[in-house]
């Protein structure tokens, strides 16, 4: 098994608290950023035209992520609403940042006549980086409580500020974060060749999209998140609902041209 007994708190001090999950999902925002703006030239959008439109992506990431989550829990939060709002005291939900931000940032490019399609397809490939950079905060608090496994490679939380370790105690479950990452860097091996042979812009975010929720789907079901109906979670609601987005578009409007 692998034991991990890090402090959830990467900082904890004075009031003041971080998380290794805030830390490095604001890390992979930060490397998201960088990776677009240093794309966009050579799609011929200028750097001013990422910052911007990241700015706004960002603030409708987190709000998205918020909202999913609230929504989620809201038998919680419907009792609680003032803790609705308290973002600084956890509970984000990634599949809603993506949405969030993606809503947020194309609405914004839309008004500024900023080219959507190919603002959509710098962030993927850099999205998906983002997305592995931040498991790994996840992976170290061990706030993604997952199903008992007795498989060789399951963690074991033995710190008793984890959420996993306060619901399983020392038995070991499944890494679902891990295997997501590895996931995300499938996808990423799909997507990276096809930067430049998929046509028209935005068909790469699609197929990002897509092959993203449809391995998400099946994660999720190791995760021991709340459920819906029928055994799905909110996150196998909302996977379904992307890939019945992305895949028609991509199959009615996607186009494959030969690499010049």
């Amino acid at each position: 098994m692998v034991y991990i007994g890090m402090n959830p708190y990467m900082i904890d001090a004075g009031g003041f608290v971080l998380s290794w999950h805030g830390f490095f999902a604001f890390l992979g925002v930060i490397v998201a950023v960088v990776l677009v703006t240093r794309w966009g030239p050579t799609k011929g959008v200028p750097s001013d035209d990422v910052y911007g439109t990241a700015i706004w992506a960002i603030i409708g990431g987190i709000l998205g992520a918020r909202l999913v989550h609230v929504i989620d829990r809201w038998d919680y939060y419907g009792d609680n609403l003032i803790q609705a709002v308290e973002l600084w005291n956890g509970g984000i939900a990634l599949l809603g940042s993506i949405i969030g931000g993606f809503v947020a940032g194309a609405i914004y490019a839309r008004l500024q006549g900023y080219p959507i399609g190919k603002l959509a397809d710098l962030a993927a490939p850099a999205l998906l980086i983002a997305q592995t950079i931040g498991r790994i905060g996840d992976v170290i608090n061990g706030e993604h409580v997952s199903k008992v496994t007795d498989l060789s490679w399951g963690f074991v939380y033995n710190h008793p500020l984890s959420l996993s370790n306060q619901v399983h105690g020392l038995m070991a479950s499944h890494p679902t974060v891990v295997y997501e990452m590895i996931w995300n860097m499938l996808v990423l091996s799909v997507v990276w060749p096809m930067r430049d042979r998929i046509k028209p812009d935005g068909m790469l975010f699609a197929m990002y999209i897509g092959l993203y929720a449809f391995g998400r789907f099946f994660i999720s079901f190791l995760r021991e998140d709340k459920v819906w109906f029928a055994g799905l979670q909110e996150a196998h609601l909302i996977c379904i609902l992307l890939v019945v987005i992305s895949v028609p578009l991509l199959v009615y409007k996607g186009q494959i041209v030969s690499k010049d």
